[in-house]
This record gives structure tokens, sequence and C-alpha cells, in this order.
């Protein structure tokens, strides 16, 4: 069976241009509180936004560097939407950002003006780098420049070199609440019916119920866990699951929804592990959830 085709259900902004942030009130102010003492105690120039995908940390993270930097300083960004390949082309189907996209922008920050400005400099996400991104960005942080502030958004902390995770201040960020959830859901899914199934799975991440309603993730789940708990299951049935749930980043979580229902947490870590390396190594999404899937399977 073809993966279910996606519908456009929703009209979310990108981060860089939303300035509807709901939650993580004292994260925010924790940060603020830092700035406005920044004369008398020097602010930590590495901060890494820790939590789970879709809940606001890259509209954390844009909301406090444009208090940096205040349109008057410099501004660089590292993420999919800007990675390059070794000539310097965008390369818009990359699934880990690249070493050469880390290149440039330590070049043009080298070049940028010495006005005596604030430069902020902003990666989202850091466990989305390739390992050679990820090193070359740990030099720099190593000796960071002065009046240079770092916003390091982070999915999974564990996936991340312990020696960068020691260069930050890590500031954890929780799941949103079930109010701050309806809150987003009717300014930005407007009439869509919003389950409580469809809650839960969601796990406190908005984009994650947007992007659930416009792949139908829910469905995909029921039909993963009737796979794993069906006896008679092939590997042509989970499979097809494994596609299914391959088709949008955004879906993978699913399968650690499903570790946890089964009540197999000892299998965490290993589907955490086999998630990452999807972007990381530059896996087949379909045959490394498929993987994840077959160990579930084995254990019931």
């Amino acid at each position: 069976m073809a993966p279910r085709k996606k519908e456009v259900l929703f009209d979310f902004p990108n981060p860089m241009d939303n300035d509807c942030l709901v939650g993580h009130e004292q994260t925010l102010k924790t940060f603020t509180d830092a700035w406005n003492a920044r004369e008398t105690h020097p602010i930590h120039p590495v901060w890494m936004l820790c939590g789970p995908r879709g809940i606001g940390k890259a509209t954390l993270a844009y909301k406090i560097a444009r208090m940096v930097y205040g349109n008057v300083g410099d501004f660089f960004i590292v993420d999919l939407a800007h990675n390059l390949d070794e000539r310097g082309n965008i390369k818009s189907d990359a699934k880990a950002i690249s070493v050469h996209t880390v290149r440039a922008m330590i070049e043009k920050m080298q070049m940028s003006s010495m006005s005596g400005n604030w430069r902020v400099i902003l990666i989202d996400a850091v466990d989305e780098l390739t390992i050679a991104a990820e090193n070359a960005i740990l030099k720099l942080l190593e000796e960071p420049p002065q009046k240079t502030l770092f916003l390091l958004v982070t999915h999974q902390l564990s996936n991340v070199l312990p020696t960068v995770r020691s260069r930050a201040r890590v500031e954890k960020m929780r799941p949103l609440t079930v109010s701050q959830m309806r809150e987003l859901c009717n300014k930005f899914l407007g009439d869509v019916e919003i389950s409580s199934e469809i809650l839960k799975l969601s796990n406190g991440s908005f984009g994650r119920i947007a992007n659930l309603k416009a792949s139908g993730g829910d469905e995909i789940y029921d039909e993963l866990l009737e796979t794993l708990q069906n006896p008679h299951s092939s590997a042509s049935d989970m499979m097809v699951v494994a596609t299914k749930i391959a088709a949008s980043p955004f879906l993978y979580g699913i399968v650690l929804d499903a570790i946890a229902y089964l009540k197999l947490a000892d299998l965490y870590p290993m589907a955490t592990r086999g998630i990452a390396d999807i972007n990381r190594l530059n896996l087949k999404a379909d045959v490394a959830i498929f993987k994840i899937i077959t160990e579930i399977k084995k254990c019931l």
C-alpha cells in the first residue's frame, strides 16, 4: 500500500517569522535576566535550547536572536534550509547539515562588520549536523569570539557530542501543556478537529499535532500497534508500516510511543539512536525504521 498523500491542513509560520511564542516563559526570563545584566555579569556565550521537536525551541531561539542583534548586528543561521554542498550550492534534499554549511558560516562571520555590535549564530538543530559539521562547530565554541552569542537548538541532548554540551549552558524546555496546545490549535489549525488521541500522541508538541493531522499519523500509529501485536505479521507487513512512518520525520516518534505503550522501556535507547542515525549517517529512513520495528517485534 502506498503512503497516504499529505494534505496541507494548517498554515503555521516558519519560526523565523513567528511572533507567537506560547509557553517557555521561564526559559525566556532566564535569558532576558542574563542579557540585561551582561554589563556586570558577562553572559554565557553558548545557550543550548533542548527539548522535543515541535514545542517552540526554534521560535524562542529566533525571539532571543532578535533581542540580541536588534537588526543592527550580524545574524548567521545554520539549518537544513540553508544547507550547502561542496560547491556552495543549496542542497535542499539533504537529511543532515553539512560541514560545508558550517565552514561557509564561519567564513562569513570572520568577514563580518567589526562595528562592535553583537553577533548571533543560530543552529537549528545541533543533532542534524553531520559529525564533521559538529566538530567544526566545536572548534568555534572552544574559543568563542567576543560579543557573539550561540543559540543551539537541540531535539535530543544525548545525540550531541559531550564536548559540545560541556561548552553550553543547557536550558531544558518542557513539552507544552494541554491548554497551551489548545491555544495554538485554535490559532493555527482553525476548525480542524483535534481528538484526545491526537493530543495524547503529540506528547506536548504542537508541531507534531499539525504533522500528525497532515499525514494521518494517528491512523498509522494504530496500524503500527496492530502489526506489532499480530502474531502472524510478516516482514513485509512491517516494511509497509515502516515506509509510511518514514514519509515524515515527525512520524518517527510514534515508534517510541509504541515502545512506551508496549512497556518495552529497555528498547528506548536503541530506538532513539536508530532514529538519530537516519539524519546523522544519511540512512534510508524506511530501512532504519523497519529495523527498529523488527527489534520491537522480537520482544513481544
